[in-house]
């Protein structure tokens, strides 16, 4: 086989999973406005409740005392891909109920290309909606600096593949469907809320400090806030080296949960079908 026709041959394959995975989003239109829901009831309700409440003083990357709902929307943006990210690895269980990843795994790319390409075409249709939802938050007055918007794409892209990769690794280890949207609740929900997206972690520490070392530890923390960073033209360096190794330790994980002569599967009759 040529240079050229093996390097089609990948394109050919990424190209059709991102298909697959494109027709799914278009199709479950439930599933965009789901999405869009959960971060708009906390910005349009909870935080103009609280924002008597929860006005916040100047702290990095803001230069200037910030209203409680600037705060919390890298927070949201960051939940819409955690959202995304589960909802993607939940098509792998159900793919695996019907029978369709045999097709999948059986073939002659690499699994973790395979993988991969699957992750990638996710993190573009999070994106997608976290534009979206930036959209309709500017409207409700969320304007971070114009540039920002653009600024905030790598971020979004690597927090986007680590919460990908991290519903990857859960998916592997879940038989049925209707396991997973419990493990989904018992992930997210304490991911959300044990970490910066709401709170900022001077405050946590104020109130309890074991909570705060909870939400240091927390990857999803470290997403927001190199989602925040971001937005507002900055690094956190802290952040980013979080994500990249969380990225790496979940997706290597993933590929070899999802090898059936390695991971979970070899110790299961039947493979991953």
């Amino acid at each position: 086989m040529s240079a050229t026709s093996s390097v089609r041959g990948w394109l050919t394959a990424f190209a059709g999973i991102s298909r697959r995975e494109t027709l799914r989003f278009v199709n479950q239109r439930g599933r965009f406005l789901a999405a869009l829901v959960r971060p708009l009831v906390w910005l349009f309700i909870f935080a103009a409740g609280f924002r008597a409440v929860l006005g916040l003083s100047i702290t990095p990357p803001y230069q200037t005392y910030i209203l409680y709902e600037v705060y919390v929307t890298p927070g949201l943006v960051a939940m819409i891909q955690l959202f995304n990210g589960m909802q993607s690895s939940l098509s792998m269980v159900y793919d695996r109920e019907t029978g369709a990843m045999r097709t999948l795994l059986v073939s002659p790319f690499p699994r973790w290309f395979l993988l991969g390409s699957k992750l990638v075409a996710g993190v573009v249709v999070s994106i997608i909606q976290v534009y979206t939802f930036l959209a309709i938050a500017w409207f409700w007055g969320i304007e971070p600096p114009l540039w920002g918007y653009v600024a905030v794409i790598p971020a979004l892209i690597l927090s986007g593949l680590m919460l990908g990769a991290m519903g990857l690794f859960l998916s592997s280890a879940i038989r049925q469907l209707e396991n997973f949207a419990g493990v989904m609740n018992f992930v997210i929900f304490p991911m959300f809320f044990a970490s910066s997206a709401l709170y900022p972690l001077w405050r946590m520490n104020e109130s309890s400090p074991l909570l705060h070392d909870i939400c240091v530890v927390n990857p999803f923390t470290h997403a927001v806030e190199l989602i925040r960073f971001a937005l507002y033209l900055q690094v956190n360096w802290t952040a980013l080296a979080v994500v990249l190794g969380c990225l790496a330790g979940f997706f290597g994980a993933a590929v070899f949960m999802y090898d059936p002569q390695k991971g979970l599967w070899a110790r299961r009759k039947g493979g991953p079908g």
